[in-house]
């Protein structure tokens, strides 16, 4: 039986952890107030964040719809799907981490359990 995945997802304006592991900012912009030091981040992850489109779209819905929330995560899963400029080398980098120890997903939304973040971690675990 495969070992489960430890994935935390935090906000990236919360301080650093020791319990942290590896941590990946998968945001597609960087975070207003927050500077390189303060993340303490191992990599950027661009690449697994949703298309500017879509998360555009998300953010205009009506904020914490079940509809909305639903029609994100199945673009944003076949946006993973599909691959994509830089995916394949993002998802080798996140690979690796995880088998060392934990790996926690920052984001900056204000909305802790509807996020880029929360989604990408059950991506991650369904793959």
């Amino acid at each position: 039986m495969a070992k489960p995945l430890t994935i935390a997802v935090k906000r990236i304006h919360e301080p650093a952890g020791p319990g942290d592991g590896a941590r990946f900012l998968v945001d597609r912009l960087w975070p207003r107030g927050v500077s390189k030091e303060k993340a303490a981040l191992t990599a950027w992850l661009r690449p697994l964040s949703p298309s500017d489109d879509l998360r555009k779209r998300f953010h205009g819905e009506t904020a914490g719809s079940d509809a909305a929330w639903d029609a994100f995560r199945g673009g944003y899963f076949a946006e993973l799907d599909a691959g994509g400029a830089g995916v394949a080398a993002a998802l080798a980098q996140f690979d690796a981490a995880v088998t060392s120890g934990p790996v926690t997903l920052l984001y900056a939304a204000k909305d802790e359990a509807r996020n880029n973040a929360v989604a990408l971690r059950e991506w991650l675990r369904a793959r």
